[in-house]
């Protein structure tokens, strides 16, 4: 009987199971039977127990076992909290590589492995079967409708949406689709990426999730969805009809591609949705938590993530759980890349020094599937340790955080000309010593965690209440701006400034060398009301509003027109550093910069002359400013971010060292004649 692949492998006479566990003493496959949503009263359990052990591998055959049939895992062995082995047969156990996982934890006590305390007290009695998610057997994998768009890293335009959020409010999706897979492939909702240039959605964690026990505690849910159960199950909650997820994200993904659009999916392989030692037991803590989990010398968790537990990087267990899980998404579903959220954790085994050429790391960027793939990294973890800009390996890209403060300054008059110059550039100094090309650089603004644009220029604190933590959550680094009035005001000639700002951004953004990634709902002036951590709220906090406003319509046609610029022009766009010569800074005066002016504090002006063709001029000061253009050229303006559609106000061309009045907070883009 072979070992691998694990999990459950169905032919036609049976189902083959196989789980990993160093720690079990034996392992049974417990079938279940009943209603989909009974009780544990209307269960029935047939347990079979798997008689072969090998490479750490429990595993066996079943006869008779069909897809659809739902399954878990009871592990027997020893319970000794203090050396993190917690075997307990009265809990059920999600398959790790279950392909398909329904239900969810309805009782917490339940689902707790423990009883009085999680070090010191007794293992629970409660068996937890019709109180926590199983898996099920799925049929074979198929294979992708159509093959991967394969964008060039260049030509990339992100945007970062949540399934669920992005189409629950959308008028023309059908109401039973809102908020699912079936919603995202809708004709006008793909219509509207391509209009505003996307070319690769990334969509927040759509793996089977279960939310973690402080949430369960306070009746709350993960709305992001960072709380993985399943790494290789799309999660059962987007899909319109339930069981059906996995056919739906079949579609959604073979419909975007067809429209040109690449699908990134944004996953978790740091940390699983169990939490601390003190909450639940509903799969890789009763496997074998030695094995999956970074633990200390008393078997707490390491937790380098921030969620109470993080998985072993250095483990053998996590490596093949994560490539295999990865590799599952590309070859059943055709999913073009992926975003690795604390991607630091990867480099740090054991909860360690980070190691950017670290056995996980290096096995997903040598992998002969993954590494055809889009590959982008978070670069940080929830320590100083894992802040690791630009430590990447070359196969990675990697959000550039040092993109999104260094805008952000700028634009609200507190940053520094020189730092912008880098990072509007390409960030040559980050990525270009590792061989990396500006894409490499995912430049980003905002993002899921923190403002939306919108309240990027409507807040400087934080208004994170409705979340029930006291607004104790979410980060006070927000780097943002008001406009003298905290949140809505009726003041005209502060809506008129905070949409000029937010129009700079976008256009910042979208000219800038590198990878931009859009936040869907942005481009439609989102707001959340403050909320710069909305990960618990699954309402109108966190949905795009699609009600078309005279603000909300502009905002959209502002952003596809710069995106057509971009586009359109390979210099805006480029697969390269620039080099010397490539370049002209400009000193609104009328001369070239010199080293001075790159640290004079009080310049609010970057103007840049982009391969002899394209004149960008960026100011953040709060009155107009004189710029004496270069004496070689003539120019037409293309792009004025001060009006609403980004058409620009006065369309004469610029004659050669003439004299330009620029708006305050306000971007021109001019093209050389």
């Amino acid at each position: 009987m072979p070992v691998f692949p694990l999990g459950a492998h169905p032919d036609d006479h049976g189902t083959r199971f196989a789980v990993a566990s160093t720690s079990a003493e034996v392992v049974e496959v417990c079938l279940v039977d009943g209603p989909s949503d009974g009780g544990p009263g209307d269960l029935t359990e047939r347990r079979v127990e798997l008689g072969e052990h090998t490479f750490g591998v429990w595993h066996g055959y079943v006869p008779g076992v069909r897809p659809g049939q739902r399954y878990g895992f009871r592990v027997h062995g020893p319970y000794r909290p203090f050396q993190g082995v917690r075997a307990n047969p009265q809990k059920i156990l999600v398959d790790p590589y279950a392909k398909q996982v329904t239900g969810r934890v309805t009782d917490l006590d339940a689902a707790r492995g423990w009883v009085d305390d999680p070090m010191t007290g007794r293992p629970s009695t409660v068996n937890s079967l019709g109180h926590v998610p199983l898996s099920v057997v799925v049929a074979p994998d198929g294979v992708p409708v159509r093959p991967r768009p394969d964008v060039p890293w260049s030509d990339t335009v992100i945007c970062e949406l949540h399934v669920r959020g992005y189409t629950r409010l959308h008028p023309d999706v059908p109401p039973e689709q809102r908020g699912t897979y079936l919603g995202l492939a809708h004709p006008s909702v793909v219509e509207h990426l391509r209009r505003i240039g996307v070319t690769a959605v990334e969509l927040l964690p759509v793996n089977a999730i279960a939310d973690e026990p402080p949430l369960l505690e306070r009746g709350a849910v993960n709305y992001w969805g960072y709380s993985t159960l399943g790494f290789l199950a799309p999660h059962p909650g987007y899909a319109s009809v339930p069981g059906a997820e996995l056919t739906e994200f079949r579609t959604m993904v073979d419909t975007l591609h067809a429209a040109g659009i690449e699908v990134i999916l944004d996953v978790v392989p740091n940390h699983t949705c169990e939490g601390g030692v003190g909450g639940t037991t509903i799969s890789y803590r009763g496997l074998d938590a030695p094995a999956y989990y970074s633990l200390g010398g008393s078997g707490h968790d390491n937790d380098i993530t921030g969620t109470g537990n993080t998985l072993d990087a250095g483990s053998p267990t996590v490596i093949r759980l994560i490539c295999d899980a990865l590799r599952h998404w590309v070859q059943a579903f055709g999913v073009d890349g992926f975003r690795i959220d604390l991607a630091s954790v990867l480099g740090r085994p054991r909860s360690g020094a980070f190691d950017p050429s670290s056995a996980l790391l290096t096995a997903i960027a040598q992998d002969p599937i993954l590494s055809t793939c889009k590959l982008i990294a978070e670069p940080w973890d929830a320590t100083g340790e894992g802040y690791r800009v630009g430590g990447f390996g070359v196969a990675w890209s990697e959000w550039n955080g040092r993109y999104r403060d260094a805008v952000r300054d700028f634009w609200r008059g507190q940053g520094g000309i020189a730092e912008l110059a880098s990072r509007t550039t390409g960030s040559s100094d980050i990525y270009g010593s590792s061989g990396r090309r500006p894409w490499a650089s995912v430049n980003f603004v905002t993002a899921h965690d923190g403002f939306t644009l919108r309240d990027l220029v409507s807040y400087e604190r934080k208004h994170n209440e409705g979340n029930g933590e006291g607004n104790r959550d979410g980060t006070d680094d927000n780097r943002s701006q008001n406009f003298g009035v905290e949140g809505p005001t009726d003041s005209d000639e502060i809506r008129r400034s905070r949409l000029s700002t937010a129009r700079a951004m976008l256009a910042t953004l979208l000219l800038s060398v590198g990878t931009p990634m859009l936040v869907g709902g942005d481009e439609r002036w989102r707001t959340q009301g403050g909320n710069n951590n909305a990960y618990c709220r699954d309402d109108e906090t966190s949905w795009v509003d699609w009600t078309a406003t005279d603000e909300s319509e502009a905002l959209a046609a502002f952003t596809a027109r710069v995106a057509e610029l971009r586009r359109e022009s390979p210099v805006l766009h480029r697969d390269q550093f620039y080099v010397d010569g490539e370049v002209l800074w400009w000193h609104p005066s009328g001369r070239p910069m010199d080293n001075g002016d790159w640290h004079d504090g009080g310049t609010r002006t970057l103007v840049v002359l982009l391969a002899d063709y394209w004149l960008l001029l960026l100011h953040s000061g709060g009155e107009p400013v004189d710029c004496v253009l270069p004496a070689e050229h003539g120019f037409d303006p293309v792009l004025d971010t001060t009006t609403a559609d980004g058409r620009p106000a006065n369309p004469t061309t610029v004659e050669a060292g003439s004299t330009l009045t620029l708006p305050p907070r306000s971007v021109q883009l001019l093209r050389s004649r």
